[in-house]
């Protein structure tokens, strides 16, 4: 499996969220890495369940800005 990756946001404390697709399959999801002082566990969760936390943290506004004015209506 081959991924590509996209920044989506980091938080002031170290964590990050990245749009990861796997380039054969064409699968989105979300990976957050958390910080080292939290553990530094990484969790994957499929884009349409990210999105339909909706959410108003940073993260999730980074990533619908990211997505473009389409995310709004695949949730």
């Amino acid at each position: 499996m081959s991924l590509s990756t996209q920044h989506i946001y980091r938080s002031a404390n170290g964590d990050r969220w990245r749009l990861m697709t796997d380039t054969s399959s064409g699968h989105k999801f979300v990976r957050h890495e958390a910080n080292q002082s939290s553990g530094g566990h990484v969790t994957d969760t499929d884009l349409e369940d990210f999105l339909d936390i909706g959410g108003s943290g940073p993260e999730f506004a980074a990533l619908r800005n990211l997505l473009g004015p389409t995310s709004e209506n695949s949730a």
